[in-house]
């Protein structure tokens, strides 16, 4: 499911178009991004107007007090998963690194298995859940 919303920005709640005329809304969880990065990465797909209220109220991730992020560029990045490699033995995890995320295009995905799909955020405005009109 994560996939398929990343790739067609799709609201993680619903599955319905998150698009609007303003943007997508992407919500990150207190304290994960810093309002002054030019580019955001993230691996949450959007919401739609309708559910972000209730992602920021029931995802303990956000814990109720979430970055409300209105993206007018998203692109798909890359992805995140696990790299493995070769061996006498066969197929073998490598142990975690804080090279996590490969972007599209990486030689090294052809050892990856991916879980996760990643967009950037580059032209957004943070702007405050209350803000957005009631559902």
């Amino acid at each position: 499911m994560q996939r398929e919303c990343m790739e067609q920005l799709r609201c993680q709640v619903c599955a319905q178009p998150a698009r609007t005329d303003e943007g997508c809304l992407f919500l990150a969880g207190p304290d994960e991004v810093h309002p002054n990065d030019a580019v955001v990465p993230t691996a949450q797909p959007p919401v739609c107007i309708h559910h972000a209220r209730i992602a920021a109220e029931q995802c303990p991730h956000l814990q109720g007090r979430p970055t409300v992020f209105l993206a007018q560029s998203a692109p798909l990045y890359g992805v995140i998963g696990t790299l493995y490699q070769y061996t006498d033995g066969g197929l073998q995890a490598l142990p975690a690194t804080d090279q996590d995320a490969l972007p599209h295009g990486h030689p090294g995905l052809r050892w990856y298995l991916t879980s996760q799909r990643i967009r950037r955020l580059r032209a957004y405005t943070i702007i405050n859940l209350n803000d957005l009109p009631p559902a």
